[in-house]
């Protein structure tokens, strides 16, 4: 059985399991696997799929998007193609790709890398802001949020997915937090606030809610 989503003609397999209900899941972008009793029709299946036809779009969309981060290593805006050679001392970029002796090196370099950036353009931001308290930074993956400025222990976390972002769109993020020692809610005065150190913060903000 075939399905056309995000205009990708998908394979539909059919698991025939002991289920009351009929389920469904991507094995891998290119195919769907849909679980159902064996008194559901072929048929039946079709109507089930053309009517979940728009959930099952983002589904694959999602599963691509999952499979390319386990191909290319995201740095900076620019995707490379991972090359683990099993003996390079060190990571290196070369054209579209990025080479390292093994995931764990690369992984260590990432770690290293939202230190060294992230903490070297806080530290060329910050003079701007000459008002505000001494603070201290901390990195960490979050889920929902690009930054959080904790005004009670004056820290400020940073997500770390954004090393594998535009470099201006970290210092969004960093001026975006620096702007809550002024306004501790997203007021209309806070985001002239931010208006003024980052003019395209509307712009900023749409590029991250894309991806």
């Amino acid at each position: 059985m075939k399905l056309i989503l995000n205009e990708k003609k998908i394979e539909v397999l059919i698991q025939r399991k002991p289920n009351k209900n009929i389920y469904m899941r991507f094995q891998d972008q290119n195919t769907l696997v849909v679980s159902c009793n064996r008194w559901i029709s072929e048929k039946e299946i079709e109507r089930v799929l053309e009517k979940n036809k728009q959930s099952l779009a983002k589904m694959q969309k999602k599963k691509a998007q999952e499979e390319e981060k386990d191909i290319f290593f995201q740095y900076l805006g620019k995707s490379y193609t991972r090359v683990f050679d099993g003996e390079s001392k060190e990571v290196t970029f070369l054209g579209d790709n990025v080479f390292a002796k093994d995931e764990k090196m690369l992984e260590k370099f990432y770690k290293k890398e939202c230190i060294r950036i992230f903490q070297s353009e806080v530290n060329r931001i910050v003079p701007y802001f000459p008002d505000i308290p001494k603070f201290s930074l901390k990195i960490r993956y979050m889920k929902t949020r690009w930054g959080v400025n904790h005004l009670t222990n004056h820290t400020i976390t940073l997500n770390s997915e954004l090393l594998k972002k535009d470099l201006d769109l970290l210092d969004y993020v960093i001026i975006h937090e620096l702007c809550h020692f002024y306004e501790a809610n997203h007021s209309l005065r806070f985001w002239r606030h931010v208006e003024e150190y980052y003019p395209k913060y509307k712009e900023a903000r749409k590029r991250l809610r894309n991806g």
